[in-house]
C-alpha cells in the first residue's frame, strides 16, 4: 500500500498509508474500534472504492486481479436464511478455480458443521466457523481475516488459533485483525498499528517480546499517555 487514503460521507478514515508486508508471515492488525482496520482490509479486498493511492498484490493492481488472490471473511450477507452450507460450499466451488472441497470437508469436521444446516439455524459462533472454514478453502497468496473469533467460544477458539498456522501455505500470508490478541500472540510474526487513520506502528514480534512483557502489553501502551 503506498499512499493510500481513503474519505467516506467527507470523513477522512485512512490517509497517509504506506504498508510493505512481506510473503509468508502471519501479521496482527490492531487499533481501536473506528481505527480503520475494517476498512483497510476491505480497501485491499478489492471491496472498498473510491481511495487514493496504489495497493498492489504480488504485483497486481487491479481489484478482480486481486480478489482471484485473496481470501476475506466477508459475512455471507449474500446468501438467505434457509441457504444450506452445502449450497453455499457449491457456490463457492463456481465462483472461485481455486477452492478446495477437500479442504473445506476437513475443515468443517474440525468446526463440526453439518453440511444440511441452513443458515438460519446457525449460532454466531456457528456462523463464524462456517466462513473461518470456506476462507482457509482457498489457495491464495493472503487472507484477510476481519475479526473473526467474536462469538467462538473460548475453549474452540484456542483450537482453531492453534490450528491456523496448518491451513496455509508456507508462503501464504495472513493479516488478522482481533480483539484477542493475547490468544492470537504465539502466531504472530509481525504487528501493525493503525492510529490517529494512519499506520502508527509496524514491528517484528520477535523485537517486541524482547522488549515487552507481551504484545499486548507493547499495544495497550501505545494508549497509555491518552489515557492519562
Amino acid at each position: 500500500m503506498k499512499d493510500l487514503s481513503y474519505k467516506k460521507n467527507q470523513k477522512q478514515i485512512l490517509h497517509d498509508v504506506n504498508l510493505n508486508l512481506e510473503k509468508g508471515k502471519i501479521i496482527a492488525l490492531l487499533g481501536e474500534n473506528g481505527a480503520g482496520k475494517t476498512t483497510l482490509m476491505r480497501i485491499i479486498a478489492g471491496v472498498a472504492k473510491n481511495y487514493k493511492g496504489t495497493v498492489s498484490l504480488e504485483g497486481a493492481t487491479k481489484e478482480a486481479d486481486r480478489k482471484a488472490r485473496l481470501s476475506f471473511t466477508d459475512g455471507l450477507t449474500g446468501f438467505s436464511d434457509s441457504t444450506k452450507i452445502k449450497d453455499v460450499v457449491n457456490f463457492y466451488i463456481n465462483i472461485f478455480e481455486d477452492f478446495d472441497a477437500d479442504q473445506f470437508d476437513q475443515l468443517r469436521e474440525f468446526m463440526k458443521l453439518g453440511l444440511d444446516m441452513k443458515l438460519s439455524q446457525l449460532s454466531r459462533g456457528m456462523r463464524e466457523k462456517l466462513i473461518i472454514a470456506l476462507t482457509f478453502s482457498r489457495k491464495v497468496d493472503l487472507y484477510l481475516l476481519d475479526e473473526p473469533f467474536g462469538g467462538i467460544d473460548a475453549m474452540a477458539r484456542k483450537k482453531i488459533i492453534n490450528s491456523i498456522i496448518l491451513w496455509k501455505a508456507e508462503d501464504a500470508t495472513i493479516l488478522i485483525s482481533d480483539h484477542f490478541v493475547n490468544e492470537i500472540a504465539t502466531l504472530l510474526d509481525e504487528v501493525v498499528v493503525i492510529k490517529d487513520r494512519t499506520i502508527f506502528a509496524h514491528e517484528s514480534a520477535e523485537e517486541i517480546r524482547s522488549n515487552h512483557e507481551s504484545i499486548e502489553e507493547y499495544y495497550e501502551g501505545l494508549y497509555e499517555d491518552e489515557d492519562e
